[in-house]
């Protein structure tokens, strides 16, 4: 009996020693882990030109070549993940850190080793550069500036409607693309602004109609109205007759129409007759004719749909 207590003392010890050394084995190799990657090392990588404030009218061709072959030194922790991927991406400004020429851009990649350091991070120590210019072809396209039309289709609720215009961010856009197709495009129309029972203002941004082979610069614009209650207003306006010769006189009837006309609430109770002119011109008439045909010639901006109540004013030669 004392026997077998001994051999499972034995053993109970032997599995610790066997426990401790496998702790202090490991404990070991995370030493010799962290010694290595707290070394220096060289690590060759790949840099990849992109570039930032670059002209719309300006493509970088497929086939040129933007990345420079780089040995940079830095610790095992920095260069981790690289392992998997040796491919870093450099921002270029096209207006300050090239030398543009008719159908390329230089690099002066040695003169601008900063530029590539100041990037990648203090980790990293840039020991060789390929090549020593770096030549990037581009190609042009033409462009120019179109005014913006808007396609609306906005349906409102019962008592409103839209006061005074859309506002656009923008009443103009670059188009970009080849010369011929260019040449014959006069406008840019908005994707359609579709709405219905609009009782509130509207405020949306809107992408533009494609157009095979152009791109559109801003690619959307935003797009703003006040829409307000509106009701039907009345009014009479005397009548004036215009182009008339001064040896010719005439009496017309009525000397006064009615105007109806649609108004925002807060406008209603300030509307006045000589915001208005209805005009008769005697220029339009024939010589057997009696009667004139009235024009509203002049109301406020924000007065929708006038209507003059009289079609024709009568009138005779004295």
């Amino acid at each position: 009996m004392c026997s077998k207590k001994k051999a499972n003392i034995l053993e109970f010890l032997k599995k610790r020693n066997i426990n401790r050394f496998g702790v202090f084995l490991g404990i070991a190799f995370v030493f010799l882990i962290f010694s290595k990657l707290s070394s220096d090392y060289n690590q060759p990588i790949k840099l990849k030109i992109k570039f930032t404030d670059l002209a719309e009218e300006i493509i970088i061709k497929s086939d040129s070549s933007s990345t420079i072959e780089a040995i940079v030194e830095a610790k095992g922790f920095a260069l981790i993940p690289y392992i998997f991927n040796n491919t870093e991406t450099i921002s270029l400004n096209a207006n300050e850190d090239v030398i543009v020429n008719e159908n390329e851009f230089v690099f002066e990649v040695q003169k601008n080793n900063f530029l590539l350091e100041e990037q990648l991070g203090t980790s990293y120590k840039i020991r060789s550069l390929k090549p020593d210019l770096l030549h990037i072809a581009y190609s042009k396209r033409a462009s120019k500036f179109v005014p913006v039309k808007l396609n609306s289709n906005v349906k409102y609720a019962t008592g409103y409607d839209l006061y005074g215009n859309f506002t656009l961010s923008s009443d103009s856009v670059k188009i970009v693309g080849p010369k011929d197709k260019i040449t014959g495009i006069t406008s840019v129309i908005t994707n359609e602004l579709k709405l219905t029972e609009v009782n509130t203002d509207i405020k949306t941004n809107l992408k533009f109609n494609t157009i095979k082979d152009v791109e559109v610069f801003p690619k959307s614009i935003n797009v703003e109205a006040k829409v307000k209650r509106f009701t039907e207003g009345k009014i009479d306006v005397p009548l004036t007759i215009v182009n008339k010769p001064e040896n010719v006189l005439v009496n017309y009837f009525p000397k006064t129409v009615t105007l109806s006309y649609y108004v925002d609430l807060e406008s209603f109770n300030s509307i006045t007759p000589s915001e208005f002119s209805v005009e008769c011109d005697y220029s339009l008439i024939n010589s057997n004719q009696t009667y004139f045909v009235p024009k509203i010639a002049k109301k406020p901006k924000f007065i929708k749909r006038v209507n003059i109540k009289q079609k024709r004013i009568d009138f005779i030669r004295l």
